[in-house]
């Protein structure tokens, strides 16, 4: 299967309107003289590593809802949580880069973070990349346990989301489903109701940890992209994570759970009312069309969907 990228529609630095520029200059505290775009993740707007005059540097994040209406609102949403988290991460020495400042000014959000001198994990995954990363979660996991800061419920944060299967009953099904999702319908729509009972708990969650949110720097990987923290059982982070890493060459969902603690103690039913949601989600994402500025967002869920149905399968 041809891996699918993860990439948005990218903004240079120097399109920014020249107000918001300057508003970034000032969080910075200096005048920007280089910056470099990143490659990786979907967000429609900038993301980019800038060196100031005085030799700083920072990294920023900026959308316009002119791009997609969607997305300020989750670079708004992540501010207010690295916010928040912003003594606990400096207290307890956690690997999230700390919020410098945010601009909110219609259509425009930006953010201005810490810099980290790290790259993304090889992909495919290499091994030993993967140790360090299953490490670091979870000892992420068991520095957020309980939560720190005040988060909604994983089941009232993406309770929406995670109704595929039931939409798709509802329908009697869509257009390009495959024929064994389309074959268990009801029972996946069943199963799919549950999970989000069976997936409460009180650890500080991600919800959206992928090769391209994370960063190596040798000895350390540190977290970034937190619109979607969230308040669950811990065991949920390594089954969100567990399709893309299938994806980008990765082992399977039982030998990542073998790298965790949570992944590990899950029980069975818990581990499939997740999955199922999980499974639905990508499914019926990748059948609708592509929203503004995400043009390869579908494709990352069909191949993500395509690996979760297959474990899924052998759940029920």
């Amino acid at each position: 299967m041809t891996v699918p990228v993860a990439a948005g529609a990218r903004v240079g630095w120097e399109e920014l309107p020249d107000w918001l520029r300057g508003a970034i200059e000032q969080i910075c505290g200096s005048a920007v003289v280089q910056a470099r775009t990143q490659p990786g993740g979907f967000s429609p707007g900038v993301a980019a590593r800038v060196r100031c005059t005085d030799g700083t540097r920072h990294f920023v994040k900026a959308v316009s809802a002119d791009a997609n209406p969607l997305s300020p609102a989750m670079h708004r949403r992540e501010g207010q949580v690295l916010a928040a988290l912003d003594s606990v991460i400096a207290a307890r020495d956690l690997p999230v880069p700390r919020l410098r400042g945010m601009v909110d000014r219609e259509p425009w959000v930006a953010l201005v973070t810490d810099d980290v001198a790290g790259q993304p994990p090889a992909l495919p995954w290499v091994s030993a990349e993967l140790v360090q990363v299953m490490a670091a979660l979870e000892r992420l996991a068991q520095a957020l346990t309980p939560a720190p800061i005040s988060v909604p419920a994983l089941g009232e944060s993406l309770g929406e989301a995670f109704t595929g299967w039931r939409t798709l009953a509802k329908a009697g099904g869509a257009a390009g489903l495959d024929r064994w999702s389309l074959a268990r319908l009801d029972d996946l729509a069943a199963l799919e109701e549950t999970w989000v009972g069976r997936s409460a708990g009180e650890t500080l969650l991600h919800t959206d940890i992928r090769a391209d949110n994370l960063l190596l720097t040798g000895d350390r990987v540190v977290v970034v992209d937190w619109p979607g923290a969230c308040r669950g059982a811990a065991f949920v982070e390594p089954v969100l994570f567990a399709p893309s890493v299938a994806m980008q060459g990765g082992p399977e969902l039982p030998d990542l759970l073998a790298l965790s603690n949570a992944g590990r103690s899950a029980g069975r039913q818990a581990l499939a009312a997740v999955l199922c949601a999980v499974a639905g989600y990508l499914t019926y994402g990748s059948l609708q069309p592509p929203p503004p500025g995400l043009p390869t967002v579908r494709a990352f869920q069909a191949g993500q969907g395509h690996i979760a149905r297959r474990w899924l399968a052998e759940f029920i």
